[in-house]
């Protein structure tokens, strides 16, 4: 079972986890929130970068199932620890294992976004790849995969990310979470 391959850590406050999709703010608004917090910030897909290299590269080489089995991994890795702020890749939380991992010592907090808005973030001037949107209509594939999503991210607090600054966005979360900075 899942649970039997995660760790248990010290007791300290609870994480903040945040999942969605991708270009909703997870990465930017995890920092801050960090920051607010006075806690460690985690990038899942970071980390899976740090050991096995860019993301779309692993996605070429070794196929979406070797990616999703390094998700595992980091979530393996992370399980049981408190005072993070984590952002994760936008399937990590909808996958069994990773979920089983993770939440029991997390609040999750699901970033959303309009189609549109999302496929201007994540295929924008200065964005990273995306392999999932490397297809000849990026918007048909966030509709469709949106849809997909949409029981799994429904589980979860959600905070809507439409014309809010980084910031308002940290805030709302905070606010969703019954939270203050310290």
């Amino acid at each position: 079972m899942a649970h039997s391959l995660c760790r248990v850590g010290p007791s300290r406050a609870r994480s903040i986890i945040l999942t969605g999709f991708m270009g909703t703010g997870k990465t930017t608004v995890g920092r801050i929130l960090a920051e607010r917090l006075g806690l460690e910030f985690v990038d899942t897909d970071g980390l899976i970068e740090s050991r096995s290299g860019p993301i779309p590269r692993i996605f070429e080489r070794e196929g979406e199932a070797a990616f999703r089995e390094l998700e595992r991994s980091v979530a393996r890795d992370l399980s049981g620890r408190r005072g993070l702020v984590i952002a994760t890749g936008g399937r990590t939380m909808l996958d069994a294992e990773c979920a089983a991992c993770l939440e029991p010592s997390a609040d999750v907090v699901c970033l959303t976004a309009q189609p549109h808005t999302i496929v201007e973030r994540a295929t924008g001037p200065g964005a990273a790849a995306r392999p999932l949107l490397d297809v000849a209509d990026p918007a048909a594939a966030v509709g469709h995969l949106l849809s997909e999503r949409a029981a799994g991210y429904g589980r979860f607090t959600s905070v809507d990310t439409e014309a809010r600054s980084p910031e308002e966005v940290a805030e709302a979360v905070l606010d969703a979470l019954g939270r203050a900075p310290s």
